[in-house]
C-alpha cells in the first residue's frame, strides 16, 4: 500500500474511534435552581427557597442520582436531635418519558437547635430509563418527619429542571436475534456502515466474530474445490 492509501487508512480508522466516543458519551446540562418550598408543617404552613442541584452518575443500565439542597426549607420550634429528622423527595423526569423518582438520605447527623432551618442531607436514588433519549429531572415534592410528625414541602414557583440529559434505555444495546434459516451471515450494511463493520489497516480486511471465519472457511474450501 502506498503511503497515501496508508495515511487515508489510518485518518478514517482515527475518524471512526473519535466518532465512537463522542456517540457513547451522553450529553447533559446542570443547573443549579431555586426552589420555593410552601412547607405545611405542624406548627402551620411556612415558606423557603432552597437552590437545588441534581446530578446523575451512570451506574450500569441505570443511573444514581442525588439531590443536593444548598438551604434549609423548614425550622423546628424545639432542637431535633441527632438523628431524630429524615428526609425524602421526589425527582420529576420529563421527555423521553415522564416518572417520578423517589430519593432519600440519612438522618441528620448533627442536633439541629430549635428556629434553625433545618439542612437537608443530600438524598439519593435510582433512575432506570424504559425509553431512550432527553430528559429531565426537576426537584418535586419534599418530605421531613421528625419526632412522629410529618412536614411536606412542595414547589411553588414551576421550577425548571436541575439537570438535562440522553439516556439509553435499559437493554437498548442489547443485540435483537430473530427466527432465519439458522445459518450465520455477515450483517447487511451499506456503504457507510461498511466501514464501521470492517477494520482496514495495511490493506487487511479484519472480519470479526463467527460469521467472519464462517466466510473466510467456506471461501477457501470453493478455491480448492
Amino acid at each position: 500500500m502506498s503511503d497515501r492509501k496508508r495515511s487515508t487508512a489510518l485518518a478514517l480508522a482515527s475518524a471512526l474511534a473519535g466518532s465512537a466516543v463522542l456517540l457513547a458519551a451522553p450529553a447533559a446540562h446542570a443547573a443549579v435552581v431555586d426552589v420555593a418550598y410552601d412547607c405545611k408543617t405542624p406548627i402551620g404552613d411556612k415558606s423557603a427557597i432552597s437552590p437545588i442541584e441534581i446530578k446523575a452518575v451512570k451506574d450500569g443500565e441505570a443511573y444514581k442520582l442525588t439531590m443536593s439542597f444548598q438551604k434549609g426549607v423548614s425550622s423546628s420550634p424545639i432542637e431535633l436531635g441527632k438523628g431524630a429528622m429524615s428526609p425524602s423527595a421526589v425527582v420529576l423526569v420529563d421527555g423521553a418519558e415522564k416518572v417520578s423518582v423517589p430519593v432519600s438520605g440519612p438522618p441528620n447527623p448533627e442536633a439541629v437547635p430549635a428556629d434553625t432551618p433545618i439542612k437537608i442531607t443530600d438524598l439519593s436514588g435510582t433512575y432506570t430509563p424504559k425509553k431512550s433519549g432527553k430528559v429531565t429531572f426537576t426537584a418535586g415534592v419534599l418530605t421531613i418527619k421528625a419526632m412522629g410528625t410529618t412536614t411536606t414541602c412542595t414547589p411553588g414557583n414551576s421550577p425548571g429542571p436541575s439537570l438535562e440529559l440522553d439516556v439509553t434505555a435499559a437493554g437498548g444495546a442489547a443485540a435483537q436475534s430473530g427466527g432465519g434459516s439458522g445459518e450465520e451471515t455477515l450483517p447487511q450494511t451499506g456503504p457507510t456502515d461498511s466501514a464501521l463493520a470492517l477494520g482496514t489497516l495495511g490493506g487487511t480486511v479484519l472480519l470479526s466474530g463467527a460469521a467472519g471465519v464462517l466466510w473466510l472457511t467456506r471461501r477457501g474450501q470453493r478455491a480448492r474445490s
